[in-house]
């Protein structure tokens, strides 16, 4: 089947940094000098979850670096903004992106903006830059306590 987001598997939407994409495992390469990423999360820094219509966001107080990524492939700090999921009507799809053309489930987005070039989020969304997501696949399995505290507060925001 085609993701929704897909009109067909060869109208992929263009650039090079352009969503969704489908991940080949045997074009990935090895890169020795990538340095590893550093995440550090400060759980305080959550303001509220709120319902926009068509999913759910959590949303985060940027205004300082107590919630940031560093390293990696990033050239700067990146403070986290936001996180929002994907997921589908039935459990065969779900995510945004693929592996070998494989759906996930659900996938989660964490977003971050950068924030030694841009004084805040809505400047540095505009730039090539600006961003850095990082996408995690979720499967079906076992309960996860920190997921479910999540699951448990989503019947308050039901309405937009």
């Amino acid at each position: 089947p085609v993701h929704p987001l897909w009109q067909s598997p060869l109208t992929i939407p263009g650039g090079t940094r352009q969503s969704p994409i489908n991940i080949q495992w045997r074009d990935s390469v090895y890169d020795p000098f990538l340095k590893p990423l550093k995440i550090s999360y400060d759980p305080t820094t959550c303001l509220h979850i709120w319902n926009n219509g068509y999913s759910f966001l959590v949303e985060f107080d940027d205004s300082t670096d107590r919630s940031i990524i560093v390293g990696g492939p990033l050239e700067n700090q990146y403070r986290l903004k936001q996180f929002h999921f994907h997921w589908g009507a039935i459990n065969d799809w779900g995510s945004e992106h693929t592996v070998d053309c494989k759906f996930y489930p659900a996938e989660l987005h964490l977003v971050h903006w950068n924030a030694v070039e841009y004084p805040n989020f809505e400047e540095a969304v505009m730039e090539g830059n600006g961003l850095a997501v990082i996408g995690v696949f979720l499967k079906l399995g076992a309960r996860h306590e920190g997921l479910q505290t999540l699951v448990d507060a989503l019947p308050a925001v039901r309405h937009k």
